[in-house]
């Protein structure tokens, strides 16, 4: 059975009470829950359990000191003209750039290739269809969204897609250097 994973950063509680505090006040928005909120730093998609484990195992190589990362306002995702999500930002900082492109060369090592989408470093607060309402509002009272925390690790996910949407389980954890 093939297992559905990604590799992220997850962060502390008090930045994601920041963030569940922004979920109000958008008809129709499908609002993150906590265990939910991450910061994705390579989407794997769907794995045999043995390349399961050996990225598992190679990613443990990875050493890096641990490094600042922030939330700097909001912003959203489109497709065809209609947003399709709500996010934080997160400013690309030289330690996440490395962190992430360590990360793919170990990915590519294990038999994944390389990632060729563009990376926007965000955590996703909510998703949205048709039928959510006017977001200008919301991203204006966001905008000036403001946190920072000290990234100590970084996590493989794997996603478990219910139909209530998906449900993420911390698969192992990485620590980064103090």
């Amino acid at each position: 059975m093939p297992h559905r994973l990604f590799i992220g950063i997850r962060p502390p509680a008090a930045v994601r009470q920041v963030l569940i505090d922004t979920m109000e006040a958008l008809d129709g928005a499908r609002w993150q829950d906590d265990e939910q909120l991450h910061l994705t730093l390579r989407f794997v998609g769907e794995v045999e359990r043995e390349v399961a484990n050996d990225l598992a195992a190679a990613l443990a190589s990875i050493a890096m000191p641990s490094f600042e990362l922030a939330l700097d306002g909001v912003s959203h995702f489109e497709r065809k003209g209609s947003p399709t999500a709500i996010w934080a930002k997160v400013p690309p900082t030289a330690e996440l750039l490395r962190l992430r492109t360590k990360i793919d060369r170990v990915c590519d090592l294990t038999g994944l290739g390389c990632e060729t989408r563009r990376f926007t470093p965000h955590i996703t607060i909510a998703r949205l269809n048709r039928h959510t309402g006017s977001i200008a509002d919301w991203l204006t009272r966001h905008a000036d969204l403001r946190d920072s925390w000290q990234a100590d690790a970084f996590s493989l996910f794997e996603s478990h897609l219910l139909t209530s949407g998906a449900q993420y389980e911390i698969a192992a954890r990485y620590p980064l250097q103090a």
